[in-house]
């Protein structure tokens, strides 16, 4: 794969590459989901329900109830990263003196560091909007939680609009309703929302009327009110993720969505292979591997909202 590099070289360097801001996989990150490690090939997670268990007691044993056992599966998928970079075409660039002076020469380091750490952001990026969006039949991706939502029938389907802050109150609400009885109060349940909703309902808390409620918001601080830190709606946590679409929300509790991959660290090793010792190349060769996928538990004690 050709290189391409845009600079202005006269001499030393003496700044820092700077990356654009990355997504990172906050979901993961921040404890949104159950993370199973160590699936190399399928994990099956086993339901159980029952109907009435509780019966009016009589003298003889009188089996009146079910038990249902169903599973869901786990299938991680496997994915890479492959790119190939020329070591001659740093040779006119600001950071040429790092590669030394030997016809063998390498990557100038500080860009092989900035390098790693961009690959490693970029993936972080791509599996968080996987995580909720992906879906298989597209090149790089897995089925997220959204499609496999829409495709249980178990699930509790909330039809949604566009969520503004004049009106995202009365969605939010939508979904707490539609929480099951057995759900709402668990320690771990969330709301999980989009970036736009979540801006959304910290506008509207900010007051000023038309907009929002109240005359001037939380604790009568107006727009300035918030600064980061949890959100919270009807007693329920609220989590932010950056990988849902805009105007979709989900109410589940986290020990009911599921994250696989085989070794976690594999999404932070990015292998640099310098081919020169193999094929005599000028090339160097950048290689990433690693296994991702999700799965929910039981869908009926799951609100989807979009």
């Amino acid at each position: 794969m050709a290189t391409s590099i845009t600079t202005t070289y006269a001499g030393e360097f003496a700044g820092k590459y700077i990356s654009a801001a990355l997504l990172s996989a906050d979901t993961i990150e921040g404890g949104g989901i159950t993370v199973k490690p160590n699936v190399k090939y399928k994990e099956v997670m086993k339901t159980l329900s029952t109907n009435a268990l509780v019966k009016d007691a009589a003298c003889d044993f009188a089996d009146q109830s079910t038990v249902t056992l169903a599973e869901k599966v786990l299938t991680p998928e496997e994915f890479q990263v492959n790119l190939e970079l020329c070591k001659k075409d740093f040779h006119s660039d600001w950071e040429a003196v790092q590669m030394g002076y030997s016809a063998y020469d390498s990557l100038p380091p500080s860009f092989a560091d900035f390098l790693i750490g961009h690959i490693a952001a970029k993936v972080a990026q791509k599996t968080e909007e996987n995580i909720w969006q992906g879906a298989t039949a597209t090149a790089g991706e897995f089925d997220g939680f959204t499609a496999l939502l829409a495709d249980d029938g178990d699930v509790i389907d909330v039809v949604g609009t566009t969520v503004t802050a004049a009106n995202v109150i009365d969605e939010l609400g939508k979904v707490v309703d539609a929480i099951p009885t057995s759900v709402y109060g668990k320690e771990d349940l969330y709301i999980y929302v989009s970036q736009s909703i979540a801006r959304a309902y910290v506008r509207a808390l900010g007051g000023f009327g038309a907009s929002g409620l109240g005359a001037n918001g939380v604790n009568n601080a107006g727009t300035t009110w918030y600064n980061g830190g949890d959100l919270a709606f009807d007693g329920v946590k609220l989590f932010v993720c950056s990988g849902l679409a805009d105007n979709d929300m989900v109410a589940a509790q986290k020990s009911n969505l599921f994250f696989g991959t085989g070794l976690l660290s594999d999404h932070n090793e990015v292998k640099l292979i310098d081919m020169a010792d193999l094929d005599g190349s000028q090339n160097v060769r950048v290689v990433m591997r690693f296994t991702a996928g999700v799965q929910i538990g039981i869908g009926a004690d799951i609100v989807y909202y979009t």
